[in-house]
């Protein structure tokens, strides 16, 4: 089975993607953004962002196929996916190779984020904070299709280890994956 967070940068994905895998036995978190890293050496294929290529999407796919096939269990994966298009590779992928998927999008309000994003400490954030404020506005333009393939959970006063224990209830009482 695949958890899938989506949402902006700053919604929550990563911590609350560590507080689900400590609630669900035999999860791990799989970071899709290594697979783009990957690829940032393959000379034309990734301008920009690692997402526009297509080997990254169907690589993410093989690369969680092939972990579920090796460890089983759950992968939980924070990932932020705007383009429709991808996502549903992406999803269709997981479909077709038999793995159930739950998506769920985490969501703060606009004013909340760029907090999170201004005040954020952490040494790794500082270069990211440009591209983090970059696609606020990509991410509300994606917002209407992400209501429609995903549950949305407004993370904006919500403790990360709440989100993850009703992400958590979620998957337990759907026992079976959630729409898109």
């Amino acid at each position: 089975m695949i958890i899938w967070l989506n949402g902006t940068f700053g919604a929550g994905k990563t911590t609350t993607s560590l507080e689900l895998t400590a609630l669900l036995p035999e999860s791990r978190v799989f970071d899709t953004e290594h697979v783009g890293f990957m690829l940032r050496h393959v000379r034309d294929l990734v301008d920009g962002d690692f997402q526009h290529a297509k080997p990254w999407r169907g690589l993410v796919v093989a690369t969680a196929t092939q972990l579920l096939d090796h460890f089983g269990g759950t992968l939980v994966v924070p990932q932020t996916v705007l383009v429709r298009q991808y996502w549903r590779e992406i999803h269709d992928g997981l479909t077709a190779a038999g793995i159930p998927v739950h998506h769920f999008v985490l969501h703060t309000d606009r004013d909340t984020l760029v907090h999170r994003i201004d005040t954020d400490t952490k040494p790794e954030s500082a270069p990211a904070k440009q591209w983090r404020h970059d696609h606020l506005t990509p991410y509300e333009e994606a917002l209407p299709w992400l209501r429609e393939e995903a549950e949305v959970i407004d993370t904006t006063d919500v403790p990360a280890d709440r989100v993850a224990r009703r992400i958590a209830a979620t998957v337990e009482t759907a026992g079976r994956p959630a729409v898109g």
